[in-house]
């Protein structure tokens, strides 16, 4: 089992040094920071496999049961999403999505187990990342910029 799905903590055993032992509390008219971090999977070329993009992609799929409505709903063009969900089904070798010609129903697309599964894992890998390095933000290098907000 990878180690993002242990759950929450697993990322958090990076051990730096509290260069702060003293917490300075802040008020109301000290500025207050954030880190912010954007996380991706790709393979050894550099190439994304999956990411919040792709993410957002097959979750919009997902509700509407349509690449064309996730794509108006994203504000993307259907060829755009398509491709970019095409390349990872390439990459990963397997599909991500199951298919289904018009008809009097009408087309249509659903997410395949794996893509249910990545949509779910990659959730639980990008909460634990942001927990994590809130965390140590908080421990390193908030007070600082706490100080020099001063």
């Amino acid at each position: 089992m990878p180690k993002w799905e242990r759950g929450p903590g697993v990322l958090g055993a990076c051990s730096l040094p509290d260069i702060h032992a003293k917490r300075v509390s802040m008020t109301e008219k000290e500025k207050k920071f954030f880190i912010r971090s954007k996380v991706w999977i790709e393979d050894e070329g550099g190439k994304v496999i999956f990411g919040l993009g792709r993410l957002r992609m097959l979750e919009a799929i997902g509700r509407h049961g349509s690449i064309q409505a996730a794509a108006k709903e994203l504000k993307m063009s259907y060829r755009a999403l398509w491709g970019r969900i095409k390349a990872t089904e390439e990459r990963l070798g397997a599909p991500l999505l199951v298919k289904s010609v018009g008809g009097a129903a009408g087309g249509g697309s659903q997410l395949t187990p794996l893509a249910h599964r990545l949509v779910a894992q990659f959730r639980q890998l990008h909460h634990c990342i942001a927990a994590d390095s809130d965390g140590l933000f908080e421990r390193v290098f908030a007070v600082q910029l706490q100080d020099v907000s001063r």
